[in-house]
């Protein structure tokens, strides 16, 4: 049974990772299309998203350097949708504007054009940086005659919570996860408090990602709606599995204010336009031995964003050198940041809010 007067913002299921190669375009069109089949996109729809993860994919081939793309689906109570997430490290679009317009189109591709794809996309999102990289993201949903599936679409693109996962090199099951859920106790603006937890299961495989999972159960679970509360919960959930390092955040738009209570190596930030702040976590594991939780709550940044990431990330990472980051979706931060910090020989996952206040 789920939490009272809480609900879950969109979650991703189904993620696959295709990195570059000679097969990069025929996977990931091959595994677009099954995937739109299977969350019940009619033939059109799902024909336009093979194509839009073609060209895409085409682009990195040709274009990118250490490119990957991530394709998964998106789940709210009654819609679904594909969604996939281009990364690379260069070399950069030095004008955005005129790489979306119609006729520019990657060298040896279907053709159609990066403008087309954002145009097939309900929502779409591109930054770039010339000499660092490029993240670019759209996300498919069903268009019924009734219009629902554009409705969900245009939910998902006001969406103020997202994030991805990356299993560590060799496998294929990422022992890191995120979730995050709205808290509708909170009555008096109108505007719901955002929940947002990760967790990084002990070690890399099948027996992290059942402690990670577990974390996510009992977070969606608990009608608890404090920090520490939900921490207790996870803790209890995760006795059993091999542990792990947790935290969880609590944006209050209202109060202008985050509370942040976290155990182990999770990284906490809030991003504003001139830097960063950092959100403490205290040594232990979650599951295993934690002795004490403390709760630490700082004012919300004007204009920015609540990042949290696993150890698969360095934190060697400075948003303000990517110019206008904090004006693109939170999935576009969140990819940046995985581009410019994340390592290969851990699992890696980051989460990024923003919009919330």
């Amino acid at each position: 049974m789920g939490p009272v007067n809480t609900r879950t913002i969109l979650a991703g299921r189904d993620m696959s990772w295709f990195r570059d190669g000679p097969s990069l375009s025929a996977s990931a069109r091959g595994a677009a299309a099954a995937l739109a089949r299977r969350i019940g996109l009619d033939t059109h729809r799902a024909a336009e998203v093979a194509l839009a993860v073609t060209e895409a994919a085409t682009n990195i081939q040709r274009h990118a350097t250490d490119g990957a793309l991530l394709l998964r689906t998106l789940h709210t109570d009654d819609e679904a949708a594909v969604e996939f997430v281009t990364v690379d490290s260069g070399p950069g679009m030095a004008d955005v504007a005129a790489s979306l317009t119609d006729g520019a189109s990657s060298a040896g591709s279907l053709g159609i054009g990066l403008g087309a794809v954002a145009r097939l996309a309900d929502h779409f999102d591109v930054h770039s940086v010339p000499g660092k990289g490029t993240v670019m993201a759209a996300q498919f949903w069903s268009r019924r005659a009734d219009d629902r599936g554009v409705t969900a679409a245009m939910a998902a693109g006001q969406q103020c919570v997202s994030g991805m996962t990356r299993p560590i090199s060799g496998e294929t099951t990422c022992g890191d996860a995120w979730s995050a859920r709205l808290d509708t106790t909170t009555t008096g603006s109108g505007r719901p408090a955002v929940l947002v937890m990760m967790c990084d299961g002990l070690g890399h495989g099948p027996l992290a990602a059942r402690a990670s999972a577990a974390a996510v159960a009992a977070f969606g679970d608990t009608p608890v709606t404090d920090p520490e509360g939900i921490m207790r919960a996870i803790h209890d959930a995760l006795r059993g599995t091999r542990g792990g390092a947790a935290a969880v955040a609590r944006i209050d738009p209202a109060a202008r204010r985050v509370q942040y209570c976290g155990i182990g190596n999770i990284s906490g930030f809030l991003l504003g336009h001139d830097g960063r702040k950092t959100l403490l976590s205290v040594p232990g594991i979650v599951g295993v031995n934690m002795r004490r939780l403390r709760t630490y709550e700082e004012p919300l940044p004007e204009g920015g964003a609540l990042a949290m990431h696993s150890d698969g990330l360095t934190e060697r990472w400075d948003h303000t050198a990517l110019p206008g980051l904090l004006h693109h979706s939170p999935l576009v931060v969140a990819g940046q940041l995985l581009r410019e910090a994340g390592v290969r020989r851990d699992d890696a996952s980051v989460v990024v809010a923003k919009g919330v206040w």
